[in-house]
């Protein structure tokens, strides 16, 4: 049965100014009594959320379509005019791989050229941070992606980003959440193109930022020396393709294998499930191809590459997978030693991690006494403080767990281009010393602490699942556990209330990050697991972190084994397992 206020929004889709194969498309889902289907597509608008859209392609006024697309982007139209009257506004709109995007992305543009703006379009897909990038370098107002990140290939969706490169952040993501929010019908949208006021770019863009990263190399000897380093790169059917193997080619690298099944861009992601470098399954190819060579290292980026997987060989010489957490220390452990060794360290530098990401980026940061900064999940966040810290403090590079770095502020997003750069030229520096990158991390865990982290997610799905998950960060919120992993919960931080409570003394104080709805709790022994509501997929996620000291090299094994049976048992304790 469905209910009657959907009913009602299919009636105004089957009556109204829409096309005809979106008509047939409900009339069909009606005439085979598909009435789940059609709830979940009718029972709600796409929300506009701080980041833009994203969801399942399809017709419906909860799927993305060119109507849903349509009015989300005359709503940002609207704002654009009103911020910056008397200007010629100008974005630029790239897209990636996936089914649509190329679509979107060209009714999109049509949109904004209606609507009086200029538009600076790529010809052909393209990364997410050169989207970002070419915001700042052709002087635009705002840009757009299409893409959906890493989620599944039914899936789509719209990023909207300000001035500075960056997505979104207050008070503007609201402000065209309202603006959006204004738009109740398609009629008020203008898909009639003004073609003089689109621009095609291609690749003159591509060589302005492939110059920023190759200004970022530090260690050019190092590679030099190890140029025949044996890496393994999979673009996973993504952007990835276009710049990660000319970008290693220029910092010197001259022994890379593309991952030919997976080369060809394919919004179908016809050799994986998830085109996810954070899913082992995604990675079989890229390890099968390093086995067979005997690679050093394996690199592979996720569709629209603002993300990057890598894998290394352990001390038995297994490849395994590094988690974000582990590339993104490594990342930050290397990039200030290095600024270190070349005396670029001048008390005025800061790294950036979000507050789900591990804690051991800020020991090494207090190491070197450089400034870390913490922010809320979302690289917008990290580029918002950047703009804060403009001109007085220097950004050396930031992270977060999701498999997202940014070196340098030349992108304002994650940018796993220049990320598969720096991480290839620090496997060269660690061959350079006589090291694999696995035997680098597990140095760094003797000098500070063994940091094991693990990510649970659980997916609860259309209108009852995000019903669940709200009912699970309010059990959470009203009945916090008192131990986790036989130690005492010693402090809860509610992101949400914006509170930090001491719990032996019942002190309350203020968190100063923005609200979000965030829980985490802090053990006696240094433990940290948050809950976090995925803003972008149907998900609860609970990121956990367990330390321990490392006695030597030759303890990591024992160590690891100790750090995973206290993972399990806060499992346990969390009911989770």
């Amino acid at each position: 049965m469905i209910e009657p206020s959907v009913k009602q929004k299919i009636d105004q889709w089957l009556a109204g100014n829409y096309d005809e194969a979106t008509k047939q498309e409900i009339s069909g889902m009606l005439e085979r009594d598909e009435h789940e289907a059609l709830s979940d597509a009718f029972y709600k608008d796409l929300e506009f959320g701080t980041g833009g859209l994203r969801g399942i392609m399809g017709a419906g006024s909860n799927r993305m379509n060119r109507y849903t697309l349509g009015m989300a982007t005359q709503g940002l139209c609207n704002y654009l005019k009103q911020n910056f009257p008397g200007e010629q506004v100008k974005v630029a709109i790239a897209h990636d791989c996936r089914n649509n995007s190329d679509v979107f992305a060209r009714i999109a543009a049509e949109i904004f050229s209606a609507n009086g703006i200029k538009v600076y379009l790529f010809e052909a897909l393209r990364p997410t941070p050169e989207l970002s990038f070419a915001i700042r370098h052709l002087g635009c107002q705002s840009g757009v992606v299409v893409t959906a990140s890493h989620n599944p290939k039914e899936y789509n969706g719209y990023k909207v980003y300000w001035n500075d490169g960056a997505q979104v952040t207050t008070p503007h993501d609201k402000n065209i959440i309202s603006e959006v929010n204004k738009i109740t019908s398609i009629d008020e949208v203008k898909f009639e193109p003004n073609p003089e006021l689109i621009e095609l770019i291609s690749t003159e863009l591509d060589e302005a930022y492939m110059q920023q990263v190759q200004q970022l190399s530090i260690s050019q000897e190092a590679i030099q020396r190890q140029h025949d380093l044996k890496i393994v790169f999979s673009s996973i059917h993504g952007t990835g393709i276009v710049l990660v193997p000319e970008v290693l080619k220029r910092f010197g690298f001259t022994n890379v294998h593309v991952v030919q099944e997976q080369a060809e861009p394919n919004g179908d992601f016809p050799t994986v499930v998830y085109p996810n470098p954070e899913e082992k399954e995604a990675m079989t190819l890229a390890l099968n191809k390093a086995r067979e060579i005997d690679a050093d290292l394996v690199l592979a980026t996720d569709p629209d590459s603002d993300r990057v997987g890598i894998a290394v060989k352990n001390q038995d010489g297994e490849f395994v997978l590094l988690n974000g957490n582990q590339t993104g220390a490594l990342l930050i452990n290397y990039l200030l030693q290095a600024w270190q060794k070349a005396n670029k360290l001048t008390g005025k530098e800061y790294v950036v991690k979000t507050i789900v990401t591990t804690d051991l980026i800020k020991e090494i940061a207090d190491s070197y006494n450089v400034t870390m900064y913490e922010t809320l999940t979302g690289f917008k966040y990290i580029a918002q403080l950047i703009r804060e810290k403009e001109g007085q403090e220097v950004y050396i590079g930031g992270g977060e767990e999701s498999y997202g770095y940014m070196i340098g502020d030349f992108v304002r997003d994650k940018d796993a281009i220049s990320a598969c750069a720096l991480i290839a030229e620090m496997a060269a520096v660690a061959k350079d010393n006589g090291q694999t990158l696995f035997e680098m991390m597990v140095e760094m865990y003797t000098k500070y602490n063994f940091y094991k982290e693990e990510l649970v997610s659980f997916t609860k799905k259309g209108q009852r699942g995000a019903e669940e998950i709200q009912q699970m960060m309010a059990d959470m919120r009203s009945n916090p556990p008192k131990q986790l992993g036989g130690s005492d919960v010693v402090e809860v931080h509610d992101y949400k209330m914006s509170t930090r409570k001491v719990l032996l003394s019942g002190e309350e104080h203020k968190l100063l990050l923005e609200s979000s709805n965030v829980l985490q709790y802090l053990t006696e022994d240094g433990t940290k697991v948050s809950a976090r509501p995925s803003g972008t997929e149907p998900k609860i996620k609970f990121y956990i972190s367990v330390k321990e000291p490392l006695a030597s090299t030759e303890a990591y094994e024992a160590t690891e084994q100790k750090l995973n049976q206290k993972i399990e048992q806060i499992l346990k304790d969390l009911k989770l397992k």
